[in-house]
């Protein structure tokens, strides 16, 4: 499945592409190192990342499951996204990042837009995601996507007592 390369207006030359050999690791490494820094989640967050990197890596099916990957023209990676099947009817939009000199530029707007397309190019008819209630940028770019908010439950992880919710959406 061919993604266009997209290009938004509040940051020119912003393209979107799969994810090539050497992305995953720097996808579980820049979380890794950005919620230690702003939200001091611990390194189970961590694993958390890098099993679902090596779950990815190891189990995609590329007809129907994407890694993207966020960059400027100089080839700057500015965020990334993954695409995985929760069910055949179902998608699951994970790992959303965006670095902090890149936010406000529309780049997690374009990441979450691309990841719907090829979810809806691949067939599947709904889109669901799991994140913080304390991760409010993320929830405002969900919310603009179309997102709504499903449930929500008490949760300690990463070294904090947190609000995970789910949200979902029909494609």
């Amino acid at each position: 499945m061919h993604l266009p390369a997209i290009v938004q207006p509040a940051h020119a030359g912003l393209r979107i592409r799969r994810h090539r050999p050497g992305d995953i690791g720097w996808v579980i490494s820049r979380h890794a190192e950005l919620y230690a820094q702003e939200y001091d989640w611990d390194g189970s967050f961590e694993t958390m990342v890098a099993e679902i990197g090596l779950g990815f890596l190891r189990e995609n099916d590329p007809a129907c499951e994407c890694c993207l990957i966020a960059e400027d023209p100089q080839g700057q990676r500015l965020g990334s996204t993954m695409v995985v099947r929760a069910s055949a009817d179902e998608a699951k939009l994970r790992l959303v990042l965006v670095e902090p000199a890149a936010r406000g530029m529309g780049v997690g707007s374009a990441l979450v837009g691309a990841a719907m397309q090829f979810a809806r190019d691949a067939g599947y008819r709904r889109m669901g995601l799991w994140t913080n209630d304390i991760l409010v940028q993320a929830r405002r770019i969900y919310e603009r996507a179309g997102f709504v908010l499903e449930s929500e439950e008490v949760h300690t992880s990463f070294g904090h007592r947190l609000v995970g919710q789910y949200w979902g959406r029909a494609l």
